[in-house]
This record gives structure tokens, C-alpha cells and sequence, in this order.
């Protein structure tokens, strides 16, 4: 076990759960069947991709709420052959014709959090099966089999996923009918435990197997399922529902614009991750498309100051962290996108140095991108969740939002471990996570999500909906995530791969939309710096902020806002306010789903974690 930095506060005398350790190999994930489902295929000689993608596939049938089929992905990984890092991208783009002069001539001024209109190109799908061909060992048919099991003969329904459909129900009945076929059999929500079934999402599991029947060639057999998902039955059954109009988000009806020329276009890729340094340790992440680098700027800033200055569980360590992630934040809403960002700059010591000197005694209420010569862009309309929900035209350049509701607007300022999700689909807090690593030292952080059961009506013989990523876009020219087709959105997705000395020693992640990376910051801090285990880490009291504008539709602050778990104390707590924070309780065991499994290089000793609040995620392994 690590030893406890005394700057530190202790962590707790005991854990939830143990910290797993053994020699062959580990798996955490948000739900126990998938954690399963992938320690099995680890048990049957299967490598940590196999594995990987058998949980993910099973991620899609009993995380309905959190992901399936028709979302998106992103994967920091490495292998036993070449511990380098890299991004498995299956983060779709905008279809051809997702133009922001389409949105407003539907008068819309923001991309909806809910239909069609808000879905990119499926990505998860091929990534995932991408993965398989180059670095598993397996053949397709056997990976997906379990996926296939649970999808035809049932599993029992979560308590989460039956919260997500009692929500949306109405939703359902009134606007989307062929999600009230499936996911409300015999005309009522399922009660948790109750063994649901998906046939037509099995169906279409086998036939991408089937494409494949008659190939030679392991490698050439996915490749004929990535096409037949591409370019056959399943490009044109979504081409072919989607001209229908239908209920989004804004409380009105629209076609979605994604055709099968767009699936067709489409093939999942790999990229060199983005790194930095923190305290020994090499952090991997993905590029600025997504908002991994944000994390690895709030490491650049924290990395110099004091232990106690970095501690979590104090007003000074909350404190200083949270002015970090403000200043991270700000810099993703001005510079992050899908096109030319000055990483070099954002990551360097003069940039870091700089904007570090700004974190202040006291808390900042104001949103404080900083200056890179060379690069402008305009920013994003930046509105409170009064200001949205009054449907004012603001200040000059804020245009007017339409809220329209069956149900007042109860949405939450923070975005939890398990998804908010409104009666007209908007949700928040989406997503699940898988990690696995092997005895051979092949290791995998994976973060799928979108196309969830409430993003919009499900497809006739296909069981699975579209995501909707493109409502993390912005409609307003020249900012640095305006709508472009054929570019990715800012994706929230953001996996965390850890090194030492050049040798991958972690894999960690965590559903919660803005607040992933977040959570694995404290994660991080209390691991590498504060010497907690993982069980310990992942236990110990979570906090974020609100203080920048959110990904998620319809695109709000909350000025100087900080979420904390009620177990970090009424002292600190008052301290927080004290400095000018706008502190919400949260409860005590209700912020973040972190998993994680880690690698001893030196002795080849596993170890995984698995997060205890929603009593869902697992890890295994031996």
C-alpha cells in the first residue's frame, strides 16, 4: 500500500471496497455485468482488447440510459509491444448538412439537447471494432456473443436506467412512439430487477457478424461488419427514419439531417495522445477536440505549489483547486475545438506561470480565458440558468434561448455521477466507463457514451437511438466549437491513461459530462501526490465546479459555483462560502463514478478500483 503524504488528510480507516490486487489480469467498469463479461474473456485467454470490447458491447445493452450503439467513444490505450499512448477516436462528425444556417431557418438558436438534430456520426461502433482488429486476438462472433445474450434474453434492469424511463415517459408516449415500443412493454416502465430484453439490437449484433461469414481472414471478417455498419442496413435504416420529423429538446418538431452518405464517410481513426508532466508521472489524454487538455493544464498550474495547497478535503486545497479548474475551463470554451489549437502555447511555462499568479485568495466569479498572440475567437453567448430559462435577449449579442416545457425546468446546477434527465430528453451527466489491463501489460481507458435511450426516438429494427454530441457546438460564428460539417464537436469524453518513466502504471475515467475530468483530478492529486490508494481515492469526498459555461444544452454557469459532497464538512464548507464560493450540498456519496485499474511495472502486480455511489460500478480480477 502507498504511504500517506502528512500534508495530506488521512484518508478514511477503511474502504468500501478492497483495493483489488493479483497477477492476471483487472477490470473496473460503471456496471457489474460488463466488469464480468470482460474478466470472462480475460479468464478464456482474451487479451485486455477482447475483454474491452465485450464489456463495451454489454455497456450498450444494460447502460441503455448512459450509451449504446448510436454514440460515440474515445480510448487511451497501449500495448505490451509499445507502451506509447494512444487515442482510439470514435468521436463522429457533424453530418454534411449540419450547417448553423439549417438550425436557424428551423428557428433555433442552440443545437437541442434532445433528437436528431443533435446527432453526429456514430463513432463507437467502429472504434470499438477497429480496436479489436488491430490489437485483439478474437474473433468477432465470440466477442460480441454475451452482448448478444443479454440483449435476447434479457437482463435485469438497473434502478438507473428504470429513473431514465420513468422520466421520459411521457416523452414517449406522446411524441416517440417507437421508443415506447421498446422500452415500455406493455405500456409500462419496467420495475428494477425486471429482465428487459433488446431483439432487434441482437438482431443487428448478429448481422454484422453474419457480414463477415465467408471472408478470409480474421482481420477482413470485421472489416466486413465495420462496412455493413457503415455503408448497409444500418446507414440506411437511420437515413430513412430520420427525414421523419420529431420532437426535440426546444419543444418543437424537426427532421434530423444525418444521411447514410454520412455513415459511409466515416471510419474510426487513431491519434498520438496529448501529454504533460505532473509530479513524476506522464498524463495522457486526448486531443483539444475533446476536454482532455484542460486537465493537463489544471496539473501544469497546481504542480509547483504546495502539497497542502492540493489537498481536496481542506478550504485551502478545495480552494486552490477549483480557481485552477476555472482558469483550465475558461482557456477549453475560448481555444478548445476540431481545428488549430495552440496547445504548445496553453501547456507551456511562460503561458502556466501566468495565468497561475490569477488564482487569488478569494473566489472568481468571472469567466477568464487568457491571451494567446495570434489566436482570436469570438466567445460563446455566456448565460445563467435564469437568464435561460427567462428567455431573455440579455446583453448585446445574447440571443434570445426558447425553453419550452411540459414540465417546469428542475434540472440540476451540476452534473452527477448518474445522468439528470428532463421529460422533454435533455440529460446531463451522461456516459459510462470500462478499464482493463492484462498480464502482458496491454492496457485500455475507455469512456463510451451518447445515443442513449432519451436522446431521440429509436429506430425501427435497429433498437438503439442517435447520439447527441452536436449540442456541445455552437451556432454563433467564429468561436472555437462553432458548427462546421465534417468536424467533431468538443466531445466531454475524456479517459486518463498514467505513466512512469515511459511504462503505462494506470487507466481511469468517469461518467459525468463536464465533471469527468474533474473527479479523476482528485483522483489524481490524492494517488500521486497525497499517497491514497485507489479504493481510497475514489471513496474519499468529491467536489466541482460550475463556474463555465456547460456542454450540455442549454448551455449555462453558475458564477462562482462549487458542488461538494456534504462529508467534506461544515467547517470547510463555511471556509468555501467565506472566500465567495456558491456552495451546494450534494449529498454524501453522490459525485463522480470513478474507476480505475493500475500496473506495477517493477513486480507485474494488477490492482482496479470501482467507485461505490450508485452501487452499480464493479471491478474484478485476480
Amino acid at each position: 500500500m502507498p504511504t500517506p503524504n502528512p500534508a495530506f488528510t488521512p484518508p478514511a480507516p477503511t474502504t468500501t471496497r478492497p483495493d483489488l490486487a493479483g497477477t492476471f489480469g483487472m477490470v473496473a467498469s460503471t456496471h457489474w455485468i460488463a466488469t464480468a463479461t470482460a474478466q470472462s474473456v480475460l479468464e478464456r485467454g482474451g487479451n485486455a482488447f477482447d475483454a474491452a470490447v465485450a464489456g463495451a458491447f454489454v455497456l450498450h445493452v444494460v447502460e441503455p440510459h448512459l450509451n449504446g450503439p448510436g454514440g460515440d467513444l474515445t480510448a487511451v490505450f497501449a500495448t505490451e509491444d509499445d507502451p506509447t499512448p494512444t487515442v482510439l477516436v470514435g468521436q463522429g462528425p457533424a453530418p454534411a448538412g449540419a450547417t448553423p444556417e439549417h438550425y436557424r431557418a428551423e428557428g433555433l438558436d442552440l443545437v437541442p439537447g434532445a433528437g436528431a438534430l443533435a446527432a453526429t456520426v456514430p463513432g463507437a461502433v467502429d472504434a470499438w471494432l477497429l480496436l479489436l482488429r488491430d490489437h485483439g486476438t478474437w474473433e468477432l462472433a465470440d466477442v460480441l456473443a454475451p452482448a448478444v445474450g443479454y440483449a435476447r434474453d434479457g437482463h435485469p434492469v438497473a434502478p438507473a436506467v428504470v429513473r431514465t424511463m420513468t422520466a421520459v415517459r411521457g416523452l414517449f408516449e406522446e411524441h416517440w412512439p417507437t421508443s415506447a415500443a421498446q422500452w415500455l412493454p406493455g405500456g409500462a416502465v419496467p420495475a428494477p430487477g425486471d429482465v428487459v430484453r433488446n431483439e432487434a439490437l441482437a438482431s443487428v449484433f448478429e448481422r454484422l457478424v453474419a457480414a463477415g461469414s465467408g471472408v478470409d481472414g480474421r482481420s477482413a471478417r470485421i472489416d466486413a461488419a465495420r462496412g455493413e455498419w457503415a455503408e448497409g442496413f444500418v446507414a440506411e435504416a437511420i437515413d430513412r427514419f430520420v427525414r421523419q420529423p420529431h420532437r426535440h429538446a426546444s419543444g418543437t418538431d424537426h427532421a434530423g439531417v444525418i444521411r447514410a452518405s454520412d455513415l459511409a464517410a466515416f471510419r474510426a481513426t487513431y491519434e498520438p495522445a496529448t501529454t504533460a508532466e505532473f509530479r513524476g508521472c506522464t498524463i495522457a489524454k486526448t486531443g483539444p477536440w475533446g476536454q482532455g487538455p484542460a486537465l493537463l493544464q489544471t496539473l501544469r498550474l497546481l504542480e509547483p505549489l504546495d502539497d497542502a495547497r492540493l489537498d481536496p478535503a481542506t478550504e485551502l486545497g478545495a480552494h486552490t483547486i477549483v480557481e485552477a479548474q476555472k482558469l483550465a475551463l475558461a482557456d477549453r470554451e475560448a481555444f478548445y475545438g476540431d481545428g488549430d489549437v495552440p496547445l504548445d502555447v496553453l501547456l507551456s511555462d511562460a503561458y502556466t506561470d501566468e495565468r497561475r499568479a490569477l488564482i487569488g485568495d478569494l473566489a472568481s466569479a468571472e469567466l477568464r480565458p487568457g491571451t494567446v498572440e495570434g489566436v482570436r475567437h469570438t466567445m460563446p453567448p455566456v448565460r445563467t440558468s435564469h437568464e435561460a430559462s427567462a428567455g431573455a435577449a440579455g446583453s448585446a449579442g445574447e440571443p434570445t434561448v426558447r425553453i419550452e416545457r411540459d414540465a417546469p425546468a428542475v434540472a440540476p446546477v451540476e452534473d452527477r455521477g448518474e445522468p439528470f434527465v428532463a421529460p422533454d430528453g435533455e440529460t446531463r451527466g451522461d456516459t459510462c466507463h470500462i478499464d482493463v489491463v492484462d498480464r502482458w501489460g496491454n492496457i485500455v481507458s475507455a469512456t463510451p457514451s451518447g445515443g442513449w435511450l432519451q436522446s431521440s426516438p429509436t429506430i425501427p429494427g435497429l433498437g438503439f437511438c442517435l447520439g447527441t454530441r452536436l449540442q456541445m457546438t455552437w451556432l454563433e460564428e467564429g468561436t472555437a466549437s462553432t458548427l462546421r460539417p465534417g468536424e467533431r464537436p468538443r466531445t466531454t469524453l475524456t479517459p486518463t491513461l498514467v505513466l512512469r518513466d515511459g511504462v503505462p502504471v494506470a487507466a481511469v475515467g468517469s461518467p459525468g459530462g463536464d465533471q469527468q475530468d474533474q473527479w479523476q483530478l482528485l483522483f489524481l492529486l490524492r494517488w500521486i501526490v497525497g499517497g491514497y490508494s485507489p479504493q481510497q481515492a475514489i471513496d474519499a469526498p468529491a467536489l466541482h465546479t460550475t463556474s463555465f459555461p456547460g456542454s450540455f444544452w442549454p448551455r449555462t454557469w453558475e458564477p462562482a459555483g462549487l458542488v461538494v459532497e456534504d462529508r467534506i464538512g461544515d467547517d470547510v464548507v463555511a471556509g468555501l462560502e467565506a472566500r465567495g464560493h456558491v456552495v451546494t450540498r450534494a449529498g454524501d456519496w453522490t459525485l463522480g463514478r470513478l474507476s480505475c485499474v493500475t500496473r506495477d511495472p517493477a513486480t507485474g502486480v494488477l490492482g482496479a478500483a470501482a467507485n461505490p455511489r450508485g452501487a452499480q460500478g464493479y471491478a474484478a480480477g485476480r
